[in-house]
């Protein structure tokens, strides 16, 4: 029998899977509580019930991708401590795998980032988030760049912030421009030259 903290995950569940639709389509501004609820196959009660408002639901969103990313990032760690070779590949294969539909997710996220610049409250819910994935992020390089015996010439963090800033940038070149820049070439192309100009021998 389901337990109504079964049902209300579920609700959830499928307002957000609703309401990824609707936004890619609509836009944030766009899309209305009544479009969402629609999608999902749900009432405005239901809606508020789960949700205050459209930020709280989009935060939510970037929560869930946040969430599976952490769960990736603990669960790569042993495996990686043994193979030190990986370390952009498992960087960059985690931000590629942060949204299955890298269009859908792209619109969601820059419409949003560009609300949060305009909302203190929303920007720093969205900026909490990021905080929270950053530091996993950079515990998954200082782990591997240990193990490999390696010393990066700056902060890991300020070397994650730049992958994520290329990585941001390239996702769009490739959307609009998928045959010239293909999803990953930039990144797998030229971060490689960035670690070996900020990284040394850890005896050297």
């Amino acid at each position: 029998m389901e337990t109504p903290k079964r049902r209300r995950s579920a609700t959830r569940a499928r307002l957000l899977e609703g309401a990824l639709d609707v936004f890619a389509e609509r836009g944030f501004h766009g899309a209305s509580v009544e479009d969402i609820c629609e999608r999902a196959g749900f009432t405005r009660g239901a809606f508020y019930s789960n949700f205050a408002s459209k930020d709280e639901l989009v935060l939510a969103l970037f929560q869930a991708t946040t969430d599976r990313l952490l769960e990736q990032i603990a669960a790569l760690l042993p495996d990686l401590a043994n193979q030190p070779g990986t370390l952009l590949d498992a960087v960059l294969g985690l931000l590629d795998d942060a949204a299955p539909n890298q269009r859908q997710w792209y619109l969601i996220s820059t419409e949003f980032t560009l609300h949060a610049l305009r909302q203190p409250d929303a920007a720093k819910a969205l900026n909490e988030q990021r905080r929270m994935f950053r530091e996993q992020l950079t515990r998954l390089v200082e782990e591997i760049i240990s193990t490999s015996g390696l010393m990066l010439s700056v902060p890991p963090e300020q070397f994650v912030r730049l992958v994520m800033a290329l990585h941001e940038g390239a996702r769009s070149q490739s959307l609009l421009e998928p045959t010239e820049v293909p999803a990953g070439s930039l990144e797998h192309r030229f971060l490689p030259m960035v670690l070996t100009a900020i990284s040394r021998p850890g005896n050297a």
